[in-house]
């Protein structure tokens, strides 16, 4: 990626797809160029972490929301230190923020850390084309970077694919560090950073739960150091048919049957763990508004995702894998899609989506209730 930060407002910008179909507008955030998978988000709020999310480095994010930048930007809604996407596309950027919280604009911030967007285009028929043909690669281009059509479609066909792409390690934290318990410490989480989001272990802390959050390339020895109650597997962004490591961390931790909950890549490591594949989906599921079936309880939840690959598990037979029975407790009411899985013989669930939503909905939040009761529960039998 390059930038610079003057005269954006003003400035020509285009979107070329690798398909060779271009939309023109005006460059939003940093002048420059950048590459990345083109994706589009539903949700009509919660763009601060979106952008700030770690799973959708390499991506492009396109808004389908009108207008975007009404809130502004504060310092207490960040994901994670940093924004993550590739560059950003929105039809109408607010031209003055307004909220209570807000410090500076949405310009200004992706400006600040260096991320080229465009506005002005058409969002609609942007995400349309990509519903029809799929994700695919992507290049933003203003100021210097501008060249004849036929240059830049070469510059975004060279860039690498997502499918294939290994990218949770250089996401995840470098360093362990705990999050504490809020008020009494009931439970000790180890918690494996593939692309964390930081309202996931503060949603773990609120119940109790002292939490350890650890490297991508954190081994057994690592995790069980911290005398575990349990595990958790974060979101991340790439292809999980790429994480050999987190499937072996995974399979060692179901082996010793500790209770065990995954999130987003974290429900693809388990799958692959329990021995199904993984696949790309065609345009994946983004935003906040979509709805998932829990199984377990009959129970429509409203959700929010980021994913663009899937489980490829059987939705309507319990299955038998090295761990016992498997079954899919989640599913997408959209495509049935797999957004769950659980274990029947040992405690171990995942879900596809992200039940900590800081943006909401929280229709999902009661899944941290869902790994504190399994704790309890193993707790309990080991005491008898």
């Amino acid at each position: 990626m390059t930038t610079s930060t003057r005269g954006a407002a003003k400035t020509p910008a285009v979107l070329v797809l690798e398909d060779g179909r271009t939309f023109r507008g005006r460059a939003y955030g940093a002048v420059g160029e950048t590459f990345g998978e083109a994706v589009f988000s539903t949700g009509m709020t919660g763009y601060q972490e979106t952008l700030t999310d770690p799973s959708y480095d390499r991506q492009i994010v396109v808004a389908t929301a009108p207008q975007i930048g009404n809130t502004g930007w504060n310092d207490e809604d960040d994901e994670s230190g940093r924004i993550w996407v590739s560059g950003y596309v929105v039809r109408d950027p607010a031209r003055v923020p307004s909220n209570w919280r807000s410090r500076r604009s949405l310009d200004d911030e992706l400006t600040s850390q260096g991320v080229v967007g465009i506005s002005g285009i058409d969002t609609r028929a942007l995400t349309r084309h990509l519903r029809e043909r799929g994700s695919m690669r992507a290049g933003i281009f203003s100021g210097e970077a501008l060249a004849p059509d036929a240059e830049l479609l070469r510059r975004v066909q060279a860039q690498p694919h997502m499918k294939g792409a290994s990218l949770y390690e250089e996401v995840a934290t470098k360093e362990a560090y705990v999050v504490p318990a809020v008020g009494e410490k009931k439970f000790t989480v180890a918690a494996i950073d593939l692309g964390i989001k930081g309202m996931t272990p503060q949603r773990m802390a609120e119940r109790g739960i002292e939490v350890h959050v650890l490297p991508a390339t954190a081994t057994a020895e690592d995790v069980y150091a911290v005398e575990p109650d349990g595990v958790f597997f974060s979101n991340g962004p790439g292809d999980p048919a790429t994480a050999d490591g987190p499937v072996a961390l995974m399979t060692a931790v179901l082996e010793r049957k500790t209770p065990l909950f995954g999130i987003c890549f974290g429900n693809q490591i388990l799958g692959r763990a329990l021995g199904f594949g993984t696949y790309k989906l065609k345009y994946g599921h983004r935003g906040i508004n979509q709805p998932v079936q829990d199984r377990t309880t009959g129970k429509v939840e409203v959700t929010a995702h980021n994913h663009g690959f899937a489980v490829d598990a059987p939705l309507d037979q319990v299955s038998d894998t090295k761990f016992g029975r498997a079954e899919v407790s989640h599913v997408c009411l959209n495509d049935d899609v797999v957004e769950g899985l659980q274990l029947l013989d040992q405690p171990a669930f995942s879900v596809q989506y992200h039940p900590e939503a800081a943006a909401g909905p929280h229709d999902a939040a009661y899944l941290f209730d869902r790994f504190t009761s399994l704790m309890s529960t193993v707790r309990e039998g080991q005491r008898a």
